[in-house]
């Protein structure tokens, strides 16, 4: 095994890897003033975007949790790996050769880390299977492709294959890659009996299913034969990797539409989903093999920038019983999002891909151009199940469908559902309306007590956990001005003077925090740090309660719309800092005068004079008066 990786190439993979480039492949950003940018935060659930990057720092930092760091830290968080592994990652994507401490060249790819290996099984199993599609045998999988509507160049664009029926086909391929049984078994893919361990997937049409950043993580199945006695559909089992709760099949294809859009298809199969991106919806994604849940709500709101500027989240079901049964859950996960919630509903039962089929493309962008509210979906649906012609009918479900308008949390929208309640029911708007409030009263008590925290406001301000440093208060003008000017140094220190740096330098801080971070600040000064590595050096001089502070104070939006707002601004702030020093040292000076006017000839207060004098005139010319 390689030693540690040098200091010098982890300062240069970390350099070089554009942080915006890793982070937009989780969450959308969108510009947060002049080099800043700021997104849901992808470490914990939140309406408003709280999480901000500063990419010519190198630095992200969440106003909501704390979490915060540089290009490998969110890496590691995001995908669990060591800090080698994330650092041999990183160097692999910009083709960076790494050295070690023993010399050596780097990790053998046998060696290379455990994450990475499961990566590059996954891929070479999909060329396999891709590869096998194309074969004597394959025809199969190519007839039942072609009976949906799908052509070579088709399967091709989204990387269908075919898995052979034999037992170790896959298995020998690998093996024959140099992959050990002891790191095939962690990849979901074979199954293990009495005599080791075989393909799982055998005789099926393959889908590779995608991480956000296009990693294979894992397959979709499909059975062709009748002899086949396993279910119609096979996916991967949970791993390391392939986590199904928190995994879309299409998102690598889709994000990029969907943030620009602020749209999201959620349809039920992979052929669904390859059907409306060729009809031109382009934002469709499926579940694979589990119902639309939390963590796929977590996923969409960061990529849809959930915060309530607007969205829609559409479902698309079958209309038989199943897929009402599916709306209705789809429904019960609705109150996470801020985005208007659709559902598509075919009454005939065809899916996307049934309607391309016999309809055309044109039949799939109808479907989706005909969305209901889902709130109106779930009322109506609940409606059915009584008789309305009969008041006892009428009075029962009004009983059942209250509680789901209570349900609406938008205060807006609520009432006008309402209404619309009462005139389905045929009933008085007064009635509807006194159940409906009941039905408040008695939901008002939340179930967990995470629904009772305020949402935070955009950019505000948000308790960091520094238990040896009690957080400053930025009411107080003082506490304020301090904070500024850290953000000032630390953001942008290409912009101070000389003079400036030493006024800095000299600076005494009142709060000790922000007086522990000025001194990790000069020590980063003092060592030299350079501009892509200045952040995380003065993350590591400060204390450890505060580096989350640092991270925080990098990333904080400075009130600047262009390269001259932002240098008067920077100079301001700076100034003020150093006004303030004025004035700390003018109240010490003018104290220890009244204590030496008891001899006011002596050289002491003649000496304090002067320096007063000296400090009113830097003072004045700070000020341009």
């Amino acid at each position: 095994m390689a030693g540690l990786i040098k200091r010098e190439d982890i300062d240069e993979v970390r350099n070089r890897v554009d942080l915006r480039e890793v982070v937009e492949s989780y969450v959308t950003l969108k510009s947060a003033g002049i080099g800043s940018y700021k997104g849901l935060c992808p470490f914990h659930d939140e309406r408003s975007p709280s999480f901000h990057i500063r990419p010519q720092l190198g630095t992200f930092h969440c106003f909501g949790c704390g979490e915060s760091g540089d290009v490998i830290a969110f890496i590691q968080k995001m995908d669990h790996s060591s800090f080698t592994e994330t650092v041999e990652l990183l160097a692999a994507r910009i083709n960076y050769e790494l050295h070690y401490e023993d010399g050596g060249p780097g990790p053998r790819r046998e060696d290379y880390g455990k994450r990475q290996r499961l990566v590059d099984a996954h891929k070479v199993a999909e060329e396999f299977f891709r590869a096998q599609l194309a074969t004597e045998e394959g025809s199969a999988g190519r007839e039942f492709l072609a009976g949906r509507g799908f052509d070579p160049e088709v399967t091709a664009q989204f990387s269908v294959g075919y898995a052979p029926k034999g037992w170790d086909a896959l298995l020998k391929h690998l093996r024959s890659k140099g992959f050990a049984d002891d790191e095939l078994k962690l990849t979901g893919m074979f199954s293990e009996g009495n005599r080791g361990i075989y393909d799982r997937f055998r005789g099926r049409v393959m889908w590779p299913i995608r991480d956000l950043s296009g990693a294979t993580i894992g397959f979709g199945a499909r059975k062709l034969y009748e002899d086949d006695q396993g279910p119609k559909y096979l996916n991967t089992p949970e791993t390391s990797l392939y986590k199904k709760s928190q995994v879309l099949y299409g998102l690598d294809l889709a994000k990029k539409q969907i943030s620009k859009s602020r749209q999201i298809v959620v349809v039920e199969g992979y052929t669904d989903v390859m059907a409306c991106h060729l009809a031109g919806i382009t934002t469709a994604v499926a579940t694979c093999g589990t119902a639309f849940g939390t963590d796929h709500i977590k996923i969409a709101r960061r990529l849809l920038q959930d915060d309530g500027t607007g969205g829609e989240v559409i479902f698309t079901f079958d209309g038989d019983a199943a897929g009402q049964k599916a709306a209705l859950r789809a429904f019960e996960e609705d109150q996470r999002f801020i985005a208007q919630t659709y559902v598509c509903v075919e009454p005939t039962g065809a899916d996307p891909c049934d309607l391309r089929l016999h309809r055309g493309d044109e039949a799939v962008r109808e479907l989706i151009g005909l969305k209901r509210p889902l709130f109106e979906f779930a009322i109506r649906a609940e409606l059915k199940k009584f008789n309305l012609n009969t008041v006892e009918g009428r009075v029962q479900a009004l009983r059942q469908t209250a509680p789901i308008v209570a349900q609406i949390r938008d205060s807006a929208i609520r009432p006008a559902y309402a209404r619309e309640l009462a005139g389905w029911l045929g009933m008085n708007n007064e009635d509807v309306n006194r159940s409906v409030g009941a039905s408040i009263k008695r939901a008002r008590l939340p179930k967990n007590a995470e629904q009772q925290l305020p949402v935070p406001a955009q950019g505000a301000e948000q308790p960091v956990a520094v238990p040896a440093f009690e957080r400053p208060d930025h009411r107080d003008p003082v506490m304020r001005l301090e904070r500024q000017a850290l953000e000032v140094v630390i953001q942008q220190p290409q912009r101070l003077q000389d003079e400036q740096w030493q006024a800095f330098y000299e600076a005494r801080f009142m709060a000790p925090a922000h007086s522990a971070v000025h001194d990790g600040i000069v020590a980063a000064s003092s060592a030299g740090a350079s501009a892509t590595s200045w952040v995380e050096v003065i993350r590591d001089e400060v204390p450890e309660q505060l580096r989350s502070f640092v991270s925080e104070l990098a990333v904080t939006s400075i009130p600047a719309s262009d390269e001259h707002s932002l240098n008067r601004y920077c100079a301001d702030i700076i100034n003020g800092l150093i006004e303030l020093q004025i004035t700390h040292r003018k109240a010490e000076l003018i104290g220890r005068l009244q204590r030496a006017e008891m001899e006011p000839e002596g050289e002491e207060y003649a000496q304090i004079n002067r320096e007063l004098m000296e400090l009113e005139t830097r003072r004045r010319i700070l000020r341009g008066t």
